[in-house]
């Protein structure tokens, strides 16, 4: 559907529900029996003031013509509605008016302002922005949220109630409703001042429309296992800390202080008792049988991916679906997608002997015989988790996924024609890079077949400005003695000349953007499809399929040595809006990162076009819920996935797949 926008209207709304949004998502949320709107707050654009339904006192949305009618009468006006993070209201209209509410005639602010890298917040974009006190998220609203939206504890000065309505404190709701009201007026000064910053291209909201299709159809969860291993995890827990108690006589085995102690008195004293010590410690031959014992208890006690099947459990709707597991343009910077919820982009990978069967047990409830076979089921469930995920009725997943899609998207941006060569001729990467380093010929499991792993790890930890520590990083086993590591540094570099003259190229190009004031009508050219240019304070890169990534209020200072850098702002790993700084590595990974990116996407699209289902995509992969009638989707998504890019000529792109009863890593 494409909507010829004649009027904006701006919404929020506030809500109750039973359910905590941040545990279940919105689709969950408004699916609750207790779930209520409670205020609709809108603006149109021709119009002054801000006008908030008060529906838990008794209002109507009905009796709005003008909004009820744009929303729910055929949209005679044309209208978009805008919001921030517009899934939301998106899904609670669609509840709470019985009406569908069409992504395509939705805008959502949330996503403009996380394409220039700005917070995900509505309070803390604001702040970035430097709006006006007046125009700021009204910070009362997290207690009134807390009071009206949630239910409330029973006690004696509340009469044992369980939820506040608006009778219960008048002067609080009429804090509250001027709270929803604040929110419209920051959405709508965000709004403008986004637009000034960047008009995003239409192939852009079409993949969000796309996006948010997916995630309003969801995927199929397969319940009954989960709720197996939900309910004897719950039981092997209290086994485990048991059996941790009779060892060590210890109260509380979960305690460090205690635990360590207990620890030192064994002979094994311990300074912290982390995830990684633990694997340390568990390694040694030497290590007492009793203190293995509890240092194993322990790690599976920690299983935190066991955790996973109870997100599913609560995020699942009735049809048992689960919604909402993917953020468009969770990446800032490079546009790539984030998971929600369940965290489809953090699973453990399929390591079991027999997949097929260690799953079998769980969902027949044979756990003794799983142990048994397969070991500790706290780990084995952690590689169930992908596997919880099943195709509809009638269906098989198709799984596809780019192979090796950074180093060719990097070679390709380089001009590393060797690179391109290779890969157009379908060879192993990981050999080639190791026959030119070393200039021989490099075999996989043949002739000088241990080179290919150092070209393997050279591959993958090289690429953006790397050097010894990633390449003690990606080679996790230690397969390659540190004293060789700067020699392969230096033979990868030498054998990639065009690569490292592309860091250079681009950190020239960026800091000349801003030093030089270059617009996007002039900007600084680094190759065909790639240039910098520097607007309204912000650095902007633009890429080949013709959106850009913005690094925020972008500037060049100079460290104490007096060495240049590029500083900007972004939310940096602690989830705080901070300066940060780049270089040429950096910034030739975003760009890799963000071409792939724009790979995906026109994969997303030509199988949507298509007419398959997309339910989920993690990382470079796509997962297709597939009728198992068509007998050529799966060779007919291979092909979309391999199939030239008008922006990317000369790009050579290649899928691998399979087919499965549920989904897995293979």
């Amino acid at each position: 559907m494409l909507l010829v926008v004649r009027m904006i209207c701006s919404i929020d709304t506030e809500t109750y529900s039973p359910y905590e949004l941040s545990d279940c998502g919105v689709y969950r949320y408004v699916e609750s029996p207790g779930f209520q709107l409670l205020l609709l707050g809108y603006r149109f654009d021709d119009e002054n003031d801000v006008h908030v339904i008060d529906l838990a006192s008794g209002e109507r949305v009905e009796d709005h013509k003008r909004l009820y009618s744009a929303l729910c009468g055929g949209n005679p006006e044309h209208v978009m509605f805008t919001a921030w993070n517009a899934n939301f209201e998106r899904q609670v209209l669609r509840v709470a008016l019985r009406h569908d509410m069409p992504p395509e005639q939705w805008d959502d602010t949330m996503v403009r302002a996380l394409e220039l890298g700005l917070p995900g917040s509505l309070a803390g974009a604001g702040i970035a922005l430097g709006l006006p006190a007046e125009k700021l998220k009204d910070p009362r609203g997290k207690a009134l949220i807390n009071y009206f939206s949630k239910p409330c504890k029973p006690t004696k000065a509340n009469n044992g109630r369980t939820r506040n309505l608006p009778a219960h404190d008048p002067d609080k709701w009429n804090l509250y409703i001027e709270y929803n009201r604040q929110d419209v007026v920051t959405e709508q000064a965000i709004r403008e001042m986004l637009l000034k910053k960047v008009q995003p291209i239409q192939s852009e909201w079409n993949l969000w429309y796309l996006d948010q299709r997916m995630n309003d159809r969801g995927v199929r969860v397969d319940l009954p296992m989960v709720n197996k291993i939900v309910a004897y995890d719950a039981e092997r827990q209290i086994q485990l800390i048991n059996e941790a108690k009779e060892i060590t006589g210890l109260e509380n085995p979960n305690s460090l202080i205690q635990l360590k102690d207990w620890l030192n008195r064994k002979g094994v004293p311990l300074a912290e008792v982390t995830k990684d010590v633990v694997v340390d410690q568990l390694k040694k031959v030497d290590l007492p049988p009793e203190v293995r014992r509890v240092l194993e208890i322990r790690q599976a006690l920690g299983k935190s991916s066991v955790k996973k099947f109870g997100v599913m459990q609560d995020a699942a709707c009735a049809d048992g679906r689960i919604r909402g597991t993917m953020q468009f343009y969770g990446a800032a910077r490079t546009g790539r997608f984030a998971g929600r919820l369940v965290q489809v982009h953090n699973l453990s990978k399929n390591y079991l002997p027999d997949l097929d069967l260690a799953r079998q047990l769980v969902c027949e409830g044979r756990f003794d015989d799983l142990e048994m076979l397969f070991g500790e089921p706290a780990f084995i469930f952690s590689e169930l988790v992908r596997t919880a995920f099943i195709p509809s009725p009638g269906n098989h997943f198709v799984v596809a996924d780019f192979s090796a899609i950074e180093a060719r998207v990097l070679g390709w941006l380089a001009g590393e024609e060797w690179v391109l060569e290779a890969f157009r001729a379908g060879k192993d990467i990981y050999c080639e890079t190791a026959s030119k380093m070393y200039h021989v010929p490099v075999v996989k499991h043949g002739e000088n077949g241990h080179l290919r792993q150092k070209g393997k790890v050279a591959v993958l930890a090289l690429g953006y400005f790397g050097g010894v520590g990633a390449m003690k990083r990606m080679d996790k086993g230690g397969s390659i003695p540190e004293e060789e590591l700067q020699g392969i540094v230096d033979l990868w570099r030498s054998a990639n000349p065009h690569i490292v003259n592309f860091w250079r190229k681009v950190e020239l190009a960026a800091k000349t953007a801003i030093a030089d004031r270059r617009s996007s009508a002039k900007p600084v050219r680094v190759r065909d499809g790639i240039a910098y240019y520097y607007e309204g304070g912000n650095l902007y890169a633009k890429l080949p399929s013709g959106r850009s990534i913005c690094y925020w209020n972008a500037r060049l200072k100079q460290d104490p040595t007096g060495k240049e850098y590029i500083s900007f702002w972004s939310v940096n790993t602690a989830r705080q809006w901070a300066e940060e700084e780049t270089y040429s590595g950096k910034l030739v990974e975003n760009l890799t990162q963000a071409v792939a990116r724009d790979c995906l996407a026109e994969t997303i699209r030509n199988v949507s076009a298509m007419g398959y289902q997309i339910v989920m995509h993690v990382h470079d992969e796509i997962i297709v819920d597939a009728p198992i009638s068509d007998k050529d989707a799966y060779q007919n998504i291979l092909e979309a996935m391999k199939a030239p890019i008008p922006w990317a000529p000369g790009l050579p792109l290649n899928a691998d797949g399979y087919v499965c009863d549920y989904y897995r890593k293979d």
